[in-house]
């Protein structure tokens, strides 16, 4: 089966816990504080293998969780880092993020790597808290939370020519007769469910690899027929082959298919009519073939190449393939992505700041404090330890927390809510 898009969770690892030690080696006097830090979480990473052809994999796993760092240990050791979790995935997959739609990586060659999710800093040990005014410190950090996103994982077919055409026009017969691939075909609309690659020959030795897409219909774009779950792998070819049935057989007008297909590649992405494309005239065997090609080539401008085909005589095939060939000599061998079109200049793209964290309150009168940074902060604090929930007030009130708090109209007593734990507010 071919899926091309699915929903996957991933989790990096959370960080090591930092440790609380001493040194108590005898003729060791005053040893101090030798608590270890904490090894980084695992990371979570997509690499490319050219031996895919289909995001198959994720369709039985759609949750992916790195391991955790080790825990600091005594006599200032450093917990063992976690390796990251490598997750193969074929070239053409591009992630984003579910919630913001930001497209996190973009993955085209083999061996190609992007950390999806960043594991979790190891927590400090309490040798990293000593100073001169508390030489033992009883204090240390807990593992900072590993990245966590829902994330949506596309495949965009990776071609030098993509077959484009109304259904039953002969993509399918097309592909089937001049490379090995083997597509289903039959006589009924929408025969091509997913799309089929085929690498071509051509009779001087030069080869290119080409995609028979899903049959395109009047509204494509906006989710009619197969809608336009298929026309993104359009986006990776280089040269668009427009196949249109010359001798009519469905009872449509090949001008109008082709200018049909052509509006609906443009309200999906106008950028695709700038690719180069050739018009392979299908079915010219048939009768009133050629009479339709001669009325169809008077109403084309002169941007377009023509080349009457047989995909069942194998009429012109030669002809045809030389010319897609010549055209990929042509241009670059790769088609400019426009998120890449950039040269060597950094492009700095404006973010907006989260702030640190917000307030509100629960029906039952409580307050709740959310948000990344306090959050974070308040998972790397040990509160069995008496010093880190003293640093971890003062850094609410660095942060302006208990300003916040009493200008919402908190006094003491009233119950504050961070996560799954409550405090109580002292003013």
């Amino acid at each position: 089966m071919f899926v091309d898009q699915v929903s996957v969770y991933v989790k990096a690892g959370d960080g090591g816990n930092g440790l609380t030690a001493y040194r108590r080696e005898i003729y060791v006097p005053k040893g101090g504080p030798a608590g270890g830090d904490g090894g980084n979480g695992g990371d979570v990473v997509f690499k490319v293998d050219e031996g895919l052809n289909t995001l198959m994999d994720f369709r039985y796993n759609r949750h992916y969780k790195a391991k955790r760092g080790e825990n600091g240990m005594s006599k200032n050791k450093h917990g063992k880092n976690a390796d990251s979790l490598v997750i193969a995935v074929p070239p053409g997959t591009t992630v984003k993020d579910e919630e913001t739609g930001e497209v996190i990586a973009d993955l085209t060659y083999h061996q190609q790597e992007a950390v999806i999710a960043k594991g979790g800093r190891g927590g400090r040990g309490n040798t990293r808290f000593a100073t001169a005014r508390n030489p033992a410190p009883e204090l240390s950090e807990n593992g900072e939370p590993g990245e966590e996103r829902t994330i949506k994982v596309e495949l965009k077919v990776i071609a030098d020519v993509g077959l484009v055409g109304f259904p039953s026009v002969g993509k399918s017969t097309l592909l089937s007769v001049i490379s090995a691939a083997k597509p289903k075909i039959a006589d009924y609309h929408f025969t091509t469910l997913t799309p089929n690659l085929g690498v071509v020959e051509t009779g001087d030795q030069r080869s290119f690899v080409i995609a028979d897409l899903p049959g395109l219909i009047e509204g494509a774009h906006e989710g009619v027929g197969l809608g336009d779950q298929f026309l993104r792998h359009i986006e990776r070819t280089r040269v668009i082959l427009h196949v249109v049935d010359i001798a009519a057989t469905e009872g449509r007008d090949p001008y109008e298919d082709l200018v049909t297909i052509n509006q609906e590649l443009e309200a999906y992405d106008p950028k695709l009519m700038e690719r180069p494309q050739i018009i392979v005239a299908n079915k010219i065997d048939m009768p009133g073939a050629k009479e339709n090609l001669q009325k169809f080539k008077a109403k084309l401008n002169d941007g377009y190449s023509v080349y009457p085909i047989s995909a069942v005589t194998k009429e012109g095939l030669d002809e045809a393939l030389f010319a897609v060939a010549d055209m990929l000599d042509r241009i670059p061998e790769v088609s400019p992505d426009p998120e890449e079109d950039i040269g060597e200049q950094v492009v700095y793209r404006h973010q907006k700041k989260e702030e640190p964290f917000r307030i509100t309150r629960d029906p039952d009168g409580a307050f709740v404090l959310a948000g990344a940074r306090i959050e974070k902060l308040f998972k790397m604090t040990d509160f069995t330890k008496d010093e880190a929930v003293q640093r971890f007030a003062r850094q609410l009130r660095e942060m302006g927390v208990d300003d916040a708090l009493r200008k919402r109209g908190a006094k003491d007593g009233d119950t504050i809510r961070l996560l799954d734990t409550a405090f109580e507010f002292m003013d």
